[in-house]
């Protein structure tokens, strides 16, 4: 099934708001900003994971759907080991911008992949198991919002939070 290009513009439209503006919730950006350094490494406790390791989950996870919707060869991680650093795990500020500035890029390449009009938002991936554009579009923007609330939860907890 396709569709005109003017609702094909709409939907591209508000599939790029949606992995990018917060709408009823904080944004991946505004979660991350301005956090103390101190914390991006700290534990809470009964919580098993850092901000940093919530951020880089979602690195991870977003890097690998985009692969796999660009590249019919990508190989997926290993569930759930390789989506997720080791516990013990920790970054410094330069990789912190780092995991920032990937989340971003990759963020980008997916919705450029949006925008080209040769795209089919509802066909299936020929080397999926019946993916679409548009199911991965919203499978980044609900995965990135799930962990952009741990984020804030884990914030919160550290009194690192307004």
């Amino acid at each position: 099934m396709s569709m005109d290009q003017n609702s094909r513009k709409g939907i591209v439209k508000e599939l790029t708001e949606f992995l990018t503006k917060g709408n009823a919730h904080a944004t991946f950006e505004d979660a991350c900003a301005d956090i103390s350094v101190r914390h991006l490494n700290q534990h809470v406790p009964d919580l098993p994971y850092t901000v940093w390791q919530l951020a880089e989950h979602i690195r991870i996870a977003q890097w690998d759907i985009v692969e796999f919707c660009i590249n019919p060869e990508h190989q997926s991680p290993k569930w759930p080991d390789e989506y997720w650093p080791a516990p013990e795990a920790t970054v410094d500020e330069a990789g912190w911008q780092q995991t920032l500035t990937h989340i971003k890029q990759d963020r980008d390449r997916f919705i450029e992949l949006l925008q080209d009009p040769n795209q089919d938002l509802l066909a299936p991936l020929p080397h999926g198991t019946g993916q679409t554009l548009l199911r991965e579009a919203f499978l980044i923007a609900d995965h990135a919002a799930y962990h952009t609330g741990q984020i804030i939860l884990v914030r919160r907890l550290l009194k690192d939070w307004e």
